[in-house]
């Protein structure tokens, strides 16, 4: 799995990045896709936003397909790591294609 990482001034600099490449769907709104079937989504797309002064900025944005073919993305803020939300979900998926891809 190649995936890139983007460094944007914003995080709505790189929602509209992202747009543009075709990830329309918001998954903030469908989380519980995401929780409930994890291994039907990869991420392709990973975007860190820490805000300069305040580590309460701090923001994720996954850019993720589905095997669907669906195309969205997902903002995470950093206190959002529930025991069972989507962003633990996408946290691990991310590792795990770290993992894959050094095998």
């Amino acid at each position: 799995m190649e995936r890139q990482m983007y460094h944007y001034a914003t995080v709505s600099k790189a929602l509209e990045e992202l747009k543009e490449k075709g990830f329309t769907t918001d998954f903030n709104l469908q989380e519980d896709k995401i929780i409930n079937n994890p291994d039907n989504f990869e991420i392709s797309h990973i975007y860190r936003y820490e805000g300069e002064s305040d580590p309460g900025d701090e923001a994720t944005v996954y850019g993720i397909k589905s095997k669907g073919g669906e195309r969205g993305v997902f903002v995470a803020g950093d206190l959002s790591m529930g025991e069972k939300s989507a962003t633990q979900v996408l946290n691990e998926l991310s590792i795990r294609g770290r993992q894959e891809s050094q095998n």
